[in-house]
């Protein structure tokens, strides 16, 4: 087969359009855990009818001990000649948004095809839970890549890089507008900012949604910063691949204990690298899928008219850079979604009745 992603792509819409479908039922009801297992139940329950052999190299979950599906879990049904793939996850990004009902929740995933014979990871797992990110669009990408490819905007003061960026847009700064974090860890790069003058955006959850907004052409955002998730600044560099923005990425700790703890026989020189998209996602191939759940900058949410649900989601290949945006209707008399609760290949459930 000459083409293996095209083969396999829609597969992954599908699992994040029934997580998105199956944890609905959780919006504003304080329930995290709850709806984050239903969201992983539904995704492999649709890996479990798929030819593939995916391993999960970017999971989630470990952090706080909730649901979730993990480093070196297997999705798909691993027959001896299917195709394999690395494969990338959040089945819900912005779980205490989802939880609050507050804007911003999407689940995404993200795969990256390993050729064969090819044992090397084709997506980077990055050691450490947090790490400090700068993502930016296109427009400023290609002027870097032509004129200083080895641009370090992590180690720059704000107060040099948002003047940069401006005249790379050909904006005031004045007119700049930035996206953080809302986190008490954050709060250096918001004064910062604002002593710029420029415009300030926070978002308290959602953390690849808001790396990513840089380089959608009508989110309105011309930079993100911050210190947020690790395991959300791999599926980033897959969606930015695709739409031709940049990351630039490096482990972070909030303090000795945790560096310790959590990259032990990492080299320092590794701790201290700053990693950018291909660093991240080393191949030609990776798949971005997210469906919104609650409305973000990215997609609108899961919406309900009677007894049909709309989802939106966003579908991006790297290889050809496609981005494709699927509107789909679900009448939910009829969806059913298989779930790996309900005791193997081949059981459903009706949307709602968990």
């Amino acid at each position: 087969m000459a083409d293996l992603e095209r083969s396999v792509e829609f597969e992954f819409v599908r699992a994040t359009e029934n997580a998105a479908l199956n944890a609905m039922r959780f919006i504003g009801k304080g329930e995290k855990e709850q709806a984050d297992a239903a969201a992983c139940d539904a995704i492999q329950g649709v890996f479990d009818l798929v030819d593939i052999r995916g391993e999960v190299v970017i999971g989630e979950g470990i952090k706080d001990n909730a649901p979730g599906i993990f480093l070196g879990d297997k999705l798909g049904r691993w027959g001896a000649q299917d195709p394999v793939f690395n494969i990338a996850l959040d089945p819900i990004d912005g779980t205490t948004n989802l939880s609050k009902g507050s804007p911003n929740a999407i689940s995404v995933m993200a795969a990256a095809e390993l050729p064969a014979g090819v044992t090397r990871p084709a997506m980077r797992n990055i050691p450490s839970y947090y790490s400090h990110k700068v993502a930016y669009g296109p427009a400023v990408a290609d002027h870097l890549r032509r004129e200083d490819p080895e641009a370090n905007f992590l180690d720059a003061p704000l107060e040099e890089t948002l003047p940069r960026m401006a005249r790379i847009l050909r904006k005031r700064i004045t007119d700049m507008v930035v996206l953080v974090l809302d986190r008490p860890r954050n709060q250096a790069f918001i004064d910062a900012i604002r002593r710029c003058g420029a415009s300030l955006r926070t978002i308290g959850d959602g953390d690849i949604t808001a790396a990513v907004a840089p380089s959608l052409p009508d989110s309105g955002i011309d930079l993100y910063v911050g210190i947020g998730g690790s395991p959300e600044g791999v599926l980033t560099a897959t969606a930015l691949r695709a739409l031709g923005g940049e990351i630039q990425l490096r482990m972070w700790f909030p303090n000795p204990e945790a560096k310790a703890r959590e990259v032990k026989g990492v080299p320092e020189s590794e701790i201290q690298r700053i990693y950018r998209s291909k660093d991240i996602v080393t191949g030609e191939s990776a798949i971005f899928s997210a469906t919104g759940i609650i409305e973000s900058p990215l997609l609108p949410g899961v919406k309900l008219i009677g007894h049909k649900a709309i989802t939106h989601t966003i579908l991006m290949r790297a290889k050809s850079q496609t981005v494709r945006y699927i509107r789909a209707v679900h009448d939910l008399e009829k969806k059913t979604i298989h779930l790996r609760s309900r005791g193997g290949v081949g059981k459903e459930s009706k949307i709602g009745k968990g």
